[in-house]
């Protein structure tokens, strides 16, 4: 999935609780709480016209599925319609195969420009590979974020241009979880994108876990797919090297980090996450730096999330929207 290059840059949103599921008094959520029902969501984008959420609405409901929120955005001035279904369902009723046909033949009924639909319990995790140099807190919150259950991922490999110990936390990590670690060395002549894009051929999208490297033009081409990248500060400040230090040397009373996907212009692609912390005169530049690691950590999490949910809309030339 390339959200980068296959969502329509136009959306803005609003979220709505389905009528169906509204409790009133006496009346009883059998149907919802059941068991046998699991989980999916929908995500649609096309023209816009009259009838389009009755339609979706109807294509849930005829195989006795039942919506439980929406979020729908209709552009001022844009002649396009975005949604974000979730609803439950039997998958005994509803097969994932009849459903896939079911909601094929409604885009085709729109014109859509794009369908999407998402069942976590029965489609595989999507697979990811983390890049990641010599700082390892973005990477341990990932590893364990993955371990727990929290990111819906499956974690193909750890491809990093630091030569990590045998003995280090991550490299035991790693070896008794069964995820390779590849170090390739890299120079300034050589940043090892061939090797990289060999190691990644078979993923989903790729997780830059503050890795210290600027992939090419030709990587991400030739890569097409979304690559997403943890900046410890509030893009656009404090760009390149050593971004706290410039924070702290500033005197910053407030302090970021930014998740966003990469493109071409260096730290200039969608963003997708901004968390922020006050710092004060009585920081000093270690205190600094272990607050914004905290916020990086965090929001790198949450961005990750949010993409495995289908909540991330590019939104004109430069912009997401964030269900």
């Amino acid at each position: 999935m390339n959200l980068l290059r296959k969502y329509s840059p136009q959306v803005h949103a609003y979220a709505r609780k389905s009528f169906k599921s509204l409790k009133f008094p006496g009346e009883s959520l059998d149907h919802i709480s059941s068991p046998s029902l699991i989980h999916g969501i929908h995500v649609f984008h096309c023209p816009d016209e009259v009838g389009i959420v009755a339609k979706l609405s109807e294509c849930i409901a005829s195989r006795g599925g039942n919506i439980l929120n929406a979020d729908i955005f209709v552009p001022e001035k844009e002649n396009v319609f975005y949604a974000r279904s979730e609803f439950v369902f039997d998958p005994a009723k509803w097969p994932r195969m009849q459903m896939d046909e079911d909601f094929l033949k409604l885009s085709k009924m729109f014109n859509a420009m794009r369908s999407v639909v998402r069942v976590p319990n029965l489609d595989p995790k999507y697979r990811i590979s983390v890049l990641a140099s010599k700082q390892d807190h973005c990477l341990v919150d990932l590893l364990h974020g993955w371990q727990d259950g929290r990111l819906p991922v499956h974690i193909t490999a750890v491809i990093s241009n630091h030569d990590r110990g045998p003995n280090t936390h991550v490299i035991r990590f790693l070896e008794r979880h069964g995820i390779p670690y590849h170090y390739l060395d890299t120079f300034k002549e050589d940043k090892r994108e061939g090797d990289i894009l060999n190691l990644v051929k078979d993923t989903d999208f790729l997780v830059l876990a503050r890795y210290m490297q600027v992939l090419s033009g030709s990587f991400l081409r030739r890569y097409g797919k979304d690559i997403i990248n943890i900046h410890h500060g509030l893009l656009p400040s404090f760009k390149g090297g050593h971004p706290s230090k410039q924070a702290f040397e500033a005197g910053v009373k407030l302090i970021g980090a930014t998740t966003h996907f990469v493109t071409e212009e260096l730290d200039e692609g969608p963003i997708i996450e901004q968390m922020v912390e006050r710092v004060s005169h009585r920081d000093n530049l270690q205190s600094f730096v272990h607050k914004s690691e905290n916020l990086e950590k965090q929001c790198l999490s949450k961005a990750i999330k949010s993409y495995c949910e289908l909540r991330v809309l590019p939104y004109e030339k430069n912009r997401t929207v964030v269900f």
